[in-house]
């Protein structure tokens, strides 16, 4: 499975983004497809994901941030509102079949750069 993340960039405080990540190599109907990300000088973090299950976020991101997939085009995205300084970040999509994982996911895309300014 390769994954392709995309959608990154700057904006201010109180805007918005939408991340996208394209899978190949095989389809990622039955696999669990998370968002992570790093901050500088910050350890990794999980940020939401997405199964048949269901889906799960971070307390951080909760009522600002939407998880949705397309399994038609194998895709995952992350719909980012309400964005504040904090959520500066490299953004990372993975994919896993085990929902129960909270980290060290399977298969990871590159990442891509959020930024926030105040």
């Amino acid at each position: 499975v390769q994954l392709q993340a995309s959608g990154g960039g700057l904006v201010q405080a109180g805007g918005s983004l939408r991340l996208s990540c394209a899978g190949s190599g095989r389809t990622l109907t039955t696999y669990v497809l998370g968002w992570f990300r790093q901050a500088p000088g910050k350890e990794r973090e999980f940020v939401a994901a997405i199964s048949w299950r269901g889906t799960r976020y971070a307390d951080s991101v909760k009522g600002r941030f939407t998880i949705s997939r397309d399994n038609a085009k194998n895709t995952v995205y992350l719909q980012m509102n309400s964005l504040k300084p904090e959520d500066t970040a490299v953004y990372y999509c993975a994919a896993d079949q085990n929902w129960a994982k909270r980290d060290n996911y399977h298969y990871w895309g590159q990442g891509t750069l959020v930024t926030v300014s105040s």
